[in-house]
């Protein structure tokens, strides 16, 4: 439905509800009013009962109660009074004690029934308009009731009985003539209300037509006559001509800002896709010839549901984060060609959302050569560790072939001790270079899937004996919602347990360790907290330098293992420490595909 039709039938339902509205109120008024009238004659007629009825008992002392009601007199003045007001049914005299009719003016068959309704007064003062419109449409009596009775004692009640539904009849010329003024008053608003619209919209007409002409890119400012120079609508379209002119200069703009942008991104291992919020392809750049056969341009238009169909793993995944709005980084996907691919999806706020593809094994590339880096330098901190342990024996190793030589050029040729000093270095320094050598050679890893629980589960198996005996409680908190990490199981299992016992020995006199698991984005944590006494500043950066150790008998190599590890599975290792409060060391492993 165009916006004018509802323009207009909004306006005309609106006029209409407002008619009906206010004849509503009215009718309601109309109503109320009768009510009150009604209830004013009703207790004029009742006052005029009561003295007829007080002035026959006053005239018949002598006669019994009963007999004196029946006394013709009084039986015409209640017949005149209750011919006086149509909506008056019945006036009778009843018993206080028996609650039963001794005198009708609906006739001595009435005599001796019981009869109980409702007040009338409540319903007119109190009532709501509901309420009483709802009494004109039932049969139901009401009631008002005067006490009679000598010195205050009530003997009998004079009864005028109201029949709210002979109201209508009064009720009824006036709801017919305002029923009347409504529908002519709604006809009339209606009438005037399209020919408002019709004036109202025939420029916007115009306006809408100039519109299409931008849309289109064929705009001519229009002439204005002497007349409409003035005019707010002419004002509007010179305006939207003026709009017109920068729409076309933007439009220029953003297509040599979009063919920038693609050769930005044709040399890129990616392929990268950009869609609406209708999920329509608006760009497509960069490798897109690895995942997508045909040109770019001819992609361009396309749905996500066409490039991707929702029944592949690929186009269902990208479907479900589109829907919710959640960004993917570096996901694997199996694909086909390439078998797995790396998705990221970045969404835009109001404006779509950014698809990027790559294949992994350029990635792999890549990380081989970064990995290369990051293990020189690794090798390289590590190496401060080897460089002081084969300071040592080198310098003993001199000590003692000094002191040798100079025995020897006395003549003395006791040098088996220094001989004796001299090969036991030689053993040490042998021992630490071997330790080196197996540090560095290469590893090759036993890659299986596992799931983080099960990896901290075992953990924590491996620690429970150790940690009862040294009085220390092993709390565990588990939220990696079932993630699996790629590792190799007894090499990753022996990395952590390094940091495991190093956390017990940290502390001896009792204390919490805890093992936590949760899931960051792509990657799993798994922390490792002790209650220990925490780790000196000025020790911090060598803790995972080989060799180095603060304990009396520590080799100086888990920790550095453990880093090594850790590194090897594409993950990161590091710490926080509080002196007096604690260490907590932090691993970080990719999730598996």
């Amino acid at each position: 439905m165009k916006l004018r039709a509802k323009l207009t039938l909004g306006s005309v339902a609106l006029a209409t509800v407002l008619v009906t509205v206010i004849s509503a109120v009215g009718l309601g008024n109309l109503m109320q009013l009768q009510f009150k009238n009604t209830l004013e004659r009703a207790e004029l007629i009742k006052s005029a009962a009561t003295d007829a009825v007080i002035d026959t008992l006053n005239r018949k002392r002598s006669v019994k109660l009963e007999d004196a009601l029946q006394e013709p007199t009084l039986t015409s003045q209640l017949v005149a009074l209750l011919a006086s007001y149509k909506p008056i049914l019945e006036i009778s005299l009843v018993s206080a004690e028996r609650n039963e009719i001794l005198a009708s003016t609906q006739g001595k068959d009435r005599v001796g029934a019981i009869a109980s309704f409702p007040d009338f007064a409540p319903l007119v003062l109190n009532g709501s308009f509901l309420q009483q419109a709802n009494v004109l449409l039932r049969k139901e009596p009401y009631k008002l009731d005067q006490p009679v009775g000598p010195g205050g004692v009530t003997e009998l009640y004079v009864r005028v009985v109201v029949d709210p539904a002979l109201i209508r009849d009064y009720l009824k010329p006036s709801f017919e003539t305002s029923a009347n003024i409504a529908v002519f008053s709604i006809a009339g608003a209606v009438l005037i209300t399209f020919l408002a619209s019709a004036l109202a919209f025939r420029p916007l007409g115009r306006i809408s037509h100039m519109l299409d002409l931008v849309a289109r890119g064929e705009y001519e400012s229009e002439k204005a006559s002497p007349a409409d120079r003035g005019d707010e609508l002419s004002v509007i379209a010179s305006k939207v001509g003026i709009l017109g002119q920068r729409l076309r200069g933007a439009q220029d703009e953003a297509s040599g800002l979009r063919g920038n942008i693609d050769r930005l991104l044709a040399d890129l291992e990616d392929a990268v896709f950009l869609f609406n919020r209708d999920r329509e392809l608006v760009l497509a750049s960069g490798s897109v010839g690895k995942f997508h056969s045909g040109d770019r341009g001819s992609h361009t238009g396309k749905t996500l549901g066409e490039l991707f169909p929702p029944t592949t793993t690929l186009g269902d995944l990208l479907d479900h984060a589109v829907t919710t709005g959640n960004s993917i980084r570096n996901r694997r996907v199996p694909f086909g060609v390439p078998p797995v691919v790396m998705i990221s999806v970045d969404i835009v706020d109001r404006s779509g959302f950014v698809v990027r593809l790559r294949d992994p094994e350029a990635q792999r590339k890549l990380n081989r050569q970064l990995q290369t880096a990051d293990r020189l330098t690794a090798i390289s901190r590590i190496s401060g560790g080897v460089a002081h342990e084969v300071k040592n024996p080198l310098n003993a190793i001199l000590l003692h072939v000094e002191v040798a030589r100079a025995k020897l050029a006395r003549g003395d040729n006791d040098v088996g001790p220094e001989m004796e000093i001299i090969s036991r270095e030689i053993l040490r320094l042998d021992r630490v270079v071997r330790t080196f050598l197996d540090f560095s050679r290469p590893v090759e890893l036993k890659l299986a899937n596992m799931a983080v629980h099960e990896l901290v589960g075992e953990l924590v198996d491996l620690a429970r004996p150790q940690a009862a005996a040294a009085n220390i409680q092993i709390l565990t908190k588990e939220d990696s919602d079932g993630a699996e990490v790629r590792v190799d199981r007894d090499l990753m299992k022996q990395a952590v347990l390094n940091v495991v016992v190093n956390a017990m020995q940290a502390m001896p006199e009792g204390g919490e360790l805890r093992f936590e698991s949760a899931v960051n984005g792509e990657m799993v944590e798994i922390r490792v907290t002790d209650t220990g006494g925490g780790i000196p500043e000025q020790l911090r950066e060598k803790i995972f330098r080989l060799y180095f150790s603060t304990k009396t008998k520590g080799s100086g190599i888990g920790l550095a293992m453990t880093f090594r590890i850790v590194q090897l599975h594409d993950g990161t290792i590091d710490f926080t420490s509080e002196p007096g409060k604690g260490t907590c060391f932090l691993i970080r492993l990719p999730i598996a595909v």
